[in-house]
């Protein structure tokens, strides 16, 4: 799943929910899915990625879009896919973005971008440009099923950087990558990046089809350690380590991760539909376009203005007027559960079937290990086969070993100053 190229513009949040009814003036940030079609076919992507939806946004409907998107108060627009420049009208996409006022930026797989698309995207009015590498060479390789795609998306960093367009990277962690973290950090400490964004993979679309691997909600007490340290690495080489939203969270290593990235410090759970906007490449909107279809389109810009939707859809606003009745399973008897509100939406809908209850949670998985349980998914149900579709998980608690749970708690302790 393609990811976000620079965090949003952050204001201070505002304590008092909106109350239903209610109208938030707009979003700041737009992840918009400019195309499915792609030319890699990575085995964790969320949409199953490779051919053009058929009723894809034509051009003038996109520039149509982009000045909606500028009305409701949007600043910067994070183009991805598949792959934004495999569409004909990719360098009138950015051009159109810029003409508004608005930030273009792009995610990419980095495969075949070349020194002259570099210049043509930073001379259309390109500002930054998030590449995504996803483990070491034969990791990366494997991951996204390509030969020589590592190799392509370090092209690509120096064929950006070469052109004057700002570079980041981001990274999907998965249980085949997660112990190369590390040595992908300094790989990528090489290059002059901005920053690097870091997320959980989720078993949505093809990553559904993956088992071996989907995270355990226990590999957390190995990742989040290992996050800190990196961020206090990745200052010293003066790139922002951004933690995705379903990364956290209020372990003991929340603030170390959210310091100077959060205007509290910590995370204030899934921001769908409250600072950001998302985009299917047919003009469904939804609150993320990480998000599944099913339950979470507010409608599609064909049919209706974006203000229209940002004001009224209940799909836009369920977090905006969020009910803690929604809260279910361990969430809802959480200490945090008034702020986290069960983190990131993406996930819990797509591994338990409905949001509420997010079982990849540092702070969960302490409270757990402190009794000496930990909590497993199983894979009860496979996939159908469609654009982001889910497999059904059992969660089930189970006695950790004895050795284990001492390892994690000498592992998770918090970093010394």
């Amino acid at each position: 799943m393609a990811q976000d190229t620079r965090r949003p513009n952050a204001i201070r949040g505002n304590r008092r929910l909106p109350l239903a009814g209610e109208v938030l003036k707009g979003p700041t940030y737009a992840s918009w899915e400019t195309t499915l079609r792609c030319n890699q076919s990575c085995r964790f992507c969320g949409t199953r990625a490779g051919h053009a939806r058929p009723d894809e946004l034509s051009t003038d409907e996109a520039i149509g879009l982009i000045a909606q998107l500028a009305e409701i108060g949007v600043r910067e627009v994070a183009m991805h896919g598949g792959e934004t420049f495999l569409r004909e009208d990719w360098l009138t996409l950015i051009s159109a973005v810029a003409a508004h006022g608005m930030t273009p930026c792009i995610v990419t797989g980095g495969r075949s971008v070349s020194a002259d698309m570099a210049k043509r995207a930073k001379g259309a009015g390109l500002v930054a440009a998030s590449v995504s590498i996803d483990g070491l060479e034969v990791t990366h390789d494997h991951l996204r099923n390509v030969p020589g795609s590592y190799q392509g998306a370090k092209r690509a960093v120096r064929e950006l950087l070469g052109a004057g367009v700002m570079c980041a990277c981001n990274t999907q962690i998965n249980r085949q990558n997660m112990r190369e973290i590390p040595a992908l950090f300094h790989e990528l400490s090489q290059f002059p990046l901005y920053g690097w964004q870091v997320q959980l993979m989720v078993p949505m679309g093809r990553a559904a089809d993956e088992p071996e691997l989907v995270l355990q909600p226990f590999d957390l007490l190995d990742i989040m350690p290992m996050l800190a340290r990196l961020r206090l690495l990745s200052d010293q080489y003066g790139i922002l380590l951004w933690p995705g939203d379903n990364i956290g969270y209020f372990g003991p290593f929340e603030h170390t991760l959210r310091d100077q990235r959060l205007p509290d410090g910590h995370s204030s759970g899934c921001g769908a539909g409250i600072l950001a906007i998302g985009i299917e490449a047919n003009g469904d909107i939804k609150g993320c376009s990480a998000m599944g279809s099913e339950g979470f389109v507010a409608g599609n810009v064909r049919r209706h203005r974006l203000r229209t939707l940002w004001d009224e859809a209940a799909e836009l606003k369920f977090m905006r007027c969020f009910d803690d009745s929604a809260l279910w399973g361990y969430c809802a008897t959480c200490y945090y559960a008034h702020v986290c509100r069960a983190g990131c939406v993406w996930t819990s809908a797509t591994i338990l079937g409905r949001y509420g209850n997010c079982p990849y949670c540092h702070h969960r998985a302490l409270e757990l290990l402190a009794d000496g349980k930990r909590e497993r998914l199983v894979r009860v149900a496979t996939a159908p086969g469609t654009l982001r579709d889910r497999a059904e998980f059992s969660l089930e608690s189970e006695t950790a070993p004895a050795d284990w749970v001492g390892r994690m708690r000498e592992l998770n302790r918090p970093l010394s100053k």
